[in-house]
Parts: C-alpha cells; sequence; structure tokens
C-alpha cells in the first residue's frame, strides 16, 4: 500500500513538471463593447425614438374590446360614459363573425389607467385592450 502512494505521488509531481514545460496560456485582449456602440446600433422603443413625436398623443388609440357580443361592449361603453371618457363604438368582420371595440378618444385616454383596465377585466374576463394606430382598428386576435 506504501509503493502504491509513493507511485502516486511521483506520477503527480511528473505531471506537476510536464505541465509547466507547456506555454503558459496568452490572455487574450477584450476590447470594450463601448468602441463597437453606434448611435444607430442602440436599442430604443419607438416611443422613445422620437419619430411622429409632435402628435403622439394623436396618433395613438387605445382599444377596449375583442368581444363577440355587442350588449357586452354596450355595457363597457355606458360605464365609460359615466365616468366622463369619451370612447367610439366599432365593429369590425373577422372569420368567425363581428367583433366590436371601443375606442378611446385622446383626450380621455388619462383618465384609463391600469389599474382601470384591470377593474374592468375582472368584471368582464373577456375584455382586451390594445394601443393602436387611431385610423385602424384592433384585430380579434
Amino acid at each position: 500500500m506504501r509503493w502504491l502512494f509513493l507511485l502516486l505521488l511521483m506520477l503527480n509531481g511528473f505531471y506537476y513538471i510536464w505541465h509547466q514545460q507547456e506555454a503558459p496560456p496568452r490572455v487574450k485582449e477584450v476590447t470594450p463593447l463601448a468602441l463597437y456602440r453606434s448611435a444607430q446600433q442602440d436599442i430604443r422603443l419607438l416611443s422613445e425614438s422620437g419619430v411622429g413625436r409632435e402628435g403622439a398623443t394623436v396618433d395613438r388609440c387605445l382599444y377596449l374590446g375583442g368581444l363577440a357580443r355587442q350588449e357586452d361592449l354596450r355595457v363597457v361603453e355606458q360605464r365609460l360614459n359615466s365616468l366622463d371618457i369619451q370612447s367610439q363604438f366599432q365593429s369590425q368582420q373577422g372569420a368567425s363573425g363581428a367583433v366590436y371595440w371601443l375606442k378611446i378618444s385622446p383626450d380621455s385616454h388619462r383618465l384609463v389607467d391600469e389599474e382601470f383596465i384591470n377593474g374592468l377585466a375582472q368584471d368582464f374576463p373577456l375584455l382586451k385592450n390594445k394601443i393602436m394606430s387611431c385610423e385602424g382598428i384592433a384585430t380579434s386576435d
């Protein structure tokens, strides 16, 4: 057993000397990312880009709906009207039938916050919300 221990100890010594004779690995130089970055490569949100900044509040509207029954959306519309939130009823024909949406006017958009939408979603579980161009209408998916 002693001989086996001495043999392993000698093998470790030879292994150590063998690895010391190899050339040490060179340190690779890494150039900082700041040198590669330019103003065009930065990732920015569309809302931060400044494109169409002048009419940003006019160009974007909030849509609530996506409901298949017109009566359900009329109840939501009445609730919004009681809170002085102006909305416009719109419908869209899809493959599975008509889908109804409420377009919240840009003037009333500040009154409809995330908390209010979550409260409506509790009362109407199928209610969806999307922020889209005021010219178009939201899709059903």
